[in-house]
């Protein structure tokens, strides 16, 4: 009774029509973001951080816009990885295996359709598990103590070393890069400035607006200016779109397994929608008893992959709203998000701001629903925009952002330094080593400080305090398993090449 009087309380709240527009004007953006290929919902929900900021957005607008554009980048993942045979994201990665040779043979109406129902179902589900499952998560926050906290804050690390990259010491590094950011302004206890080299615009610290915005937004413009100069093109003639009413029930099995792991996968911080989208694809043709068709147009190769990964996407939110751990890369931007709007995500959340976050449920139960209705009667719309060069408008998204991050702070110096995180992050991509650990570094690298300071505190100096619980030992455990694990579960992990352009005679 309390989760359904709960929930009334959040419509009430995002049934407003001014909550309703934000919520459509989010799914159609998103939609358009993930369907441009490259900038995916990470970089979306950076770019559009400081615009809802200029536009005054208060607390529950705010996230009710920003996770309308997280859930639509999501949706809109499909549409160039089966027309393009280019993922919009990299959890759209695993779509371009079947769903590109379905559009080869003429089935680009029905994998549009299929895709889009299966991330509904994902998401869908993903959002009433959110609703389920988060409560109680946050019960059991309450019994952690400094010393949990800082096993959390390294299984998170560790998870997205280990999963969410393909190198584990370019991961660290970059986790490295990210703390030592966060380092950086004036001591909490001691008032001493640390790494400021004098500068007095460092004292307050580095603003991670300003470090998001630069790594994904920035870097993004210096990418495409190098590696894609040429205006996009569809692959692929799309014609009537109608509903497969006979491949939706035949997928429908698909939709639902793919929808299980990539929950499971989403929960696991660091783990995130491309893990859930892998493990969902791979489940599906494992269980097949005709896995000849895989590869080469299967309709379960298109559902599972897309359930899995917006299942993973709600799933992502379970440990950010509960624990102020982000699931995924996007989450982490959401969290951002979070504390610029003092709003301390954790199990105190429920209790002392339930409007934020039954509200937000709300919103994304609706999202949803706008979602299916938007997406396949006007996927041709999108379809269209895809014929956008991306070179003029990623940089012009991108000064938008820069005058909203220049409303908030209106310091020159933070556009400087906006400037020097996009380079740091092109350099970061040319070399290969993911920015997302560099941005959890900025997001936890203060409470986590906190939090060993005040393990410290408690236990007089002995370190072993840290490992002192059954929950502290057991994240350490999985910390150290999500670490290493990878490294002789590579040939599991490993991402599929993607398909040709052109599939080969005979295929």
């Amino acid at each position: 009774m309390d989760i359904l009087n709960n929930l009334a309380m959040g419509f009430s709240i995002a049934a407003s029509p001014y909550t309703l527009l934000l919520a459509v004007i989010g799914c159609f953006v998103g939609t358009i973001i993930g369907a441009l290929p490259g900038l995916g919902p990470a970089n979306g929900v950076a770019l559009l951080i400081p615009i809802s900021f200029s536009m005054g957005l208060d607390a529950i607008p705010a996230l009710v816009l920003l996770t309308s554009v997280y859930y639509g980048a999501m949706y809109g993942g499909r549409i160039s990885s089966i027309l393009l045979n280019i993922p919009g994201d990299e959890p759209a990665m695993m779509t371009t295996l079947d769903g590109y040779p379905m559009a080869k043979q003429g089935k680009a109406g029905e994998a549009l359709v299929v895709s889009g129902v299966a991330s509904f179902v994902g998401a869908f589900v993903a959002t009433i598990g959110l609703m389920i499952f988060a409560p109680y998560l946050a019960r059991v926050a309450f019994k952690f103590g400094p010393a949990e906290y800082f096993a959390l804050y390294m299984l998170a690390f560790c998870t997205l070393g280990g999963i969410g990259s393909n190198n584990q010491a370019k991961a660290a590094m970059a986790a490295a890069i990210g703390l030592g950011i966060a380092m950086i302004g004036l001591d909490k206890t001691t008032g001493m400035p640390r790494f400021t080299f004098g500068e007095l615009h460092l004292q307050d610290g580095v603003d991670f607006l300003v470090a998001i915005v630069g790594l994904f937004a920035v870097a993004e413009v210096f990418f495409f200016i190098e590696t894609h100069g040429k205006n996009s093109a569809i692959g692929v003639k799309l014609g009537k779109i109608l509903v497969p009413w006979r491949m939706l029930k035949q997928t429908s099995g698909a939709m639902m397994r793919g929808t299980g792991i990539g929950f499971i996968a989403g929960v696991l911080p660091g783990a995130g929608a491309s893990l859930g989208s892998f493990l969902a694809y791979t489940a599906e043709k494992s269980a097949a008893r005709d896995k000849s068709q895989f590869g080469k147009g299967d309709p379960r190769g298109v559902a599972a992959p897309e359930a899995g990964n917006n299942s993973a996407a709600g799933g992502a939110l379970v440990p950010m709203l509960t624990l102020g751990v982000p699931g995924s890369g996007t989450t982490a931007v959401l969290l951002a998000l979070l504390l610029t709007l003092n709003i301390t995500p954790g199990p105190l959340l429920f209790t002392e701001r339930p409007e934020v976050v039954w509200s937000l449920i709300a919103a994304l139960l609706i999202a949803n629903i706008v979602l299916l209705l938007m997406n396949v009667p006007m996927v041709k719309v999108f379809v269209h925009i895809l014929s956008v060069p991306a070179w003029i408008l990623l940089p012009g998204v991108t000064m938008v952002a820069f005058v909203g991050i220049y409303s908030l702070t209106g310091s020159s110096f933070d556009m400087l330094m906006m400037v020097g995180f996009g380079v740091l992050g092109y350099i970061m991509r040319k070399l290969e080593i993911p920015t997302v650990p560099v941005i959890l570094g900025i997001l936890l690298g203060n409470a986590m400080e906190d939090n060993l300071r005040r393990a410290m505190v408690l236990s007089d100096g002995d370190w072993t305090f840290l490992f002192s619980s059954p929950i502290a030992v057991g994240l350490w455990i999985a910390a150290v398993l999500g670490f290493i694990a990878p490294i002789f579960l590579r040939q599991f992990l490993k991402k599929p090449p993607l398909p040709e352009t052109e599939p080969k005679v005979g295929d």
